[in-house]
């Protein structure tokens, strides 16, 4: 599948050109998160449900990042293919993101079921205040597990520490991820789930913006040029 980028370079090809790209990533991401929006619709609401949102979430992280990959590869050529660029994020990625973000999910399963039944299980407000601060730290650590795993070839447990470290020191790309939450989070509060799926190319596209500066800092800091 070619783009309109190839048929010409003046301003209307290039946003033409734009246009389609971004149409593909967002009907590639619709195809592949469809699973888990289907599944929270079906779980409701209420608090015994809360693990199972959690563990619907599986297909998420890998589709954000064969995403991610795509929109960088455009970026080095306009003219490639964004199909064909996601599905070569997906088949080059999926394997890093399942390994660290499956136990992910299952550590925010826990805390999930921490928090939303510690009003009717003996014992659980005890460990309440601490699931909340590990929830809320986990999945910003996880955007940034995600930028070091979508563009390094890092061993899972090297992975892991480099992102906690620029967890800190690229504060301001985790204040972005953050920012990023509010606005997902904004979205299914005002709107419902489905609108934040179909918003997903956007997200995808600020991602990548934002985490530039990660991307430069681990390939300085933690990779050796030959």
């Amino acid at each position: 599948m070619r783009t309109p980028a190839e048929h010409g370079s003046g301003p209307l090809s290039q946003i033409a050109g734009a246009v389609f790209r971004y149409t593909v990533l967002g009907l590639c991401l619709v195809v592949t998160c469809a699973p888990t929006l289907v599944v929270i619709v079906l779980l409701g609401q209420g608090s015994s449900t809360v693990p199972f949102q959690v563990l619907a979430l599986l297909p998420v992280a890998p589709a954000l990042s064969a995403g991610l990959w795509a929109v960088r590869g455009w970026q080095q050529d306009a003219d490639a293919s964004a199909f064909l660029l996601f599905v070569r994020g997906c088949r080059r990625n999926v394997g890093d993101v399942l390994r660290w973000w499956v136990p992910t999910l299952a550590v925010g399963g826990v805390l999930g079921a921490n928090v939303a039944l510690a009003d009717v299980v003996p014992g659980a407000e005890l460990v309440r205040g601490l699931s909340i601060v590990v929830a809320v730290l986990l999945p910003l650590w996880s955007g940034q597990m995600l930028i070091v795993t979508t563009f390094f070839a890092f061993r899972t447990r090297d992975a892991a520490r480099i992102a906690a470290a620029e967890l800190f020191s690229s504060w301001r790309v985790t204040l972005a991820h953050v920012s990023l939450l509010v606005v997902a989070v904004g979205v299914v509060r005002l709107g419902t789930e489905a609108l934040l799926l179909f918003c997903a190319w956007a997200f995808v596209a600020l991602l990548e913006v934002s985490s530039r500066p990660t991307v430069r800092d681990v390939r300085v800091r933690f990779t050796v040029r030959a």
